[in-house]
């Protein structure tokens, strides 16, 4: 098992365990007139909860809709990644046996197809696109976090059915001239 597969998790538990006692239980009720307790929506748990394991936090914020384009968006960069990391190690060794005089060897499909310095050219390129593609990853899976975090923020946050923006043409005869002067209107109602 890849040792850096593991670095979220451990991230992850580092942050909730630093977190004082207070914060971790963060559920709090009120108290409705009725005697009746609700239970607050928590943003500190949606982002831990999505930082534990992507898709969990929206999950719990109720957009189950947004986990397929999560485990789409990170199963599309772990492919880029192992390819890249495949093709790179192609590329290395069969730079290696090139170095050694080895034509004969287990890479001697590269090596007799490329010179040396293009096969050190295509291990450094595709080492440059493994790197970026495992900083997309790392972006994509941040972006996870910080979505569950903001939907969890704004999961009581109501917007009335009277706010609207209203954009459209507008024509206005000017005084002195029979041309009329053209524009936009627009117009926002709260």
């Amino acid at each position: 098992m890849k040792i850096y597969l593991l670095y979220p998790l451990f991230i992850s538990l580092l942050v909730l365990l630093s977190l004082p006692a207070q914060a971790r239980n963060d559920s709090i009720y009120i108290e409705l007139p009725d005697s009746i307790l609700e239970k607050q929506h928590s943003p500190t748990k949606a982002t831990i909860m999505s930082a534990c394991l992507p898709g969990l936090g929206q999950i719990y914020n109720k957009k189950i809709w947004k986990v397929p384009i999560i485990y789409a968006g990170l199963g599309i960069m772990g492919y880029f990644i192992y390819f890249n990391a495949d093709e790179y190690l192609n590329y290395k060794c069969a730079y290696i046996e090139s170095s050694y005089g080895n034509i004969h060897g287990s890479y001697s499909e590269l090596v007799q197809k490329y010179s040396k310095e293009d096969l050190l050219s295509a291990q450094e390129y595709y080492r440059r696109n493994l790197e970026i593609s495992c900083i997309i990853t790392a972006v994509w899976y941040a972006l996870n976090i910080l979505d569950a975090s903001v939907d969890a923020h704004l999961y009581t946050y109501n917007i009335s059915d009277k706010l609207s923006l209203r954009v459209e043409p507008a024509w206005q005869p000017t005084g002195f001239t029979f041309k009329p002067a053209t524009g936009l209107r627009i117009s926002l109602h709260f």
